[in-house]
């Protein structure tokens, strides 16, 4: 039995040298940026000064359309610490785009979700072929949110989904509840439930990866399982996997190798 929700969610309390990552993040990121010469920075997909996307094309023409959103538990980063994940996607063809989207507590969560939305039917309007999807902790809740039946995609985009990867997700949201971010999140039990995966239905044909450190917090591990446990048996094709000696902060490091299992997760190995 959890008796301390706060520290269950705690990653950097567990991490040694959790300090020094989101700077390791940036100038990797950054370093990305400079290198990359086929990118379409700060591209706008509504109002407000954090709905913007990095769009980074490969050479020649993309064989779909990878997104991948950041965590930071709905309330902190944006899309200039990650640049650098999408570097094993574009290796292999892809067109990669990272999406920041409004912060609580400026948004509740149910309008980060709708931000996603209109970010990535944004971004396959720009790129024609499949989609890939992939997110780590909230981010992994936001790409699992895209492929309920109540998803804010438009029909046409949704049909183009052809795999999500939740790195680390957080799918069941009440638990949070008893969090002190809440007092950031701002969430009621009636908005923990309608935008927890966990207690949605997966779309028709739904394909999710559920992917999470096993070195992770004992409550992550709870969360990733619990996800593709229940969308398996609600007609998903589910797999979770528990990467060996891997935390919640070095678990996305993968995503920036074209030959690293985490990548091939993300793009279904086709």
């Amino acid at each position: 039995m959890i008796s301390d929700w706060d520290d269950a969610y705690a990653n950097a309390d567990h991490i040694p040298g959790a300090a020094d990552y989101p700077d390791r993040w940036a100038k990797a990121a950054a370093a990305f940026r400079a290198a990359h010469r086929r990118a379409e920075l700060d591209i706008a997909y509504g109002d407000g000064a954090r709905r913007r996307l990095d769009l980074f094309h490969p050479d020649g023409t993309a064989r779909g359309l990878a997104v991948f959103v950041h965590g930071g538990y709905w309330k902190a980063f944006d899309k200039s610490r990650w640049s650098h994940l999408a570097a094993g996607a574009v290796a292999r063809g892809w067109a990669v785009c990272l999406p920041s989207y409004t912060l609580a507590p400026d948004a509740r969560i149910a309008e980060i979700t709708a931000d996603i939305g209109d970010a990535i039917a944004c971004a396959a309007a720009r790129v024609a072929g499949p989609i890939r999807l992939a997110g780590h902790s909230a981010g992994g809740h936001l790409v699992s949110r895209m492929v309920c039946t109540d998803s804010p995609l438009p029909e046409p985009v949704q049909q183009r989904v052809a795999h999500v990867l939740s790195i680390s997700g957080v799918h069941d949201l009440r638990p949070l509840l008893r969090t002190a971010m809440n007092a950031t999140l701002r969430m009621d039990a009636e908005e923990a439930r309608s935008e927890s995966p966990a207690l949605l239905v997966p779309r028709t044909g739904t394909r999710l990866t559920a992917w999470v450190g096993a070195d992770e917090r004992p409550e992550f591990l709870r969360q990733n399982d619990l996800l593709a446990n229940i969308w398996t048996g609600l007609g998903a094709d589910t797999w979770a996997v528990h990467d060996v000696g891997r935390h919640h902060f070095d678990v996305i490091a993968g995503l920036e190798q074209d030959g690293a299992a985490l990548t091939g997760a993300f793009l279904g190995d086709d």
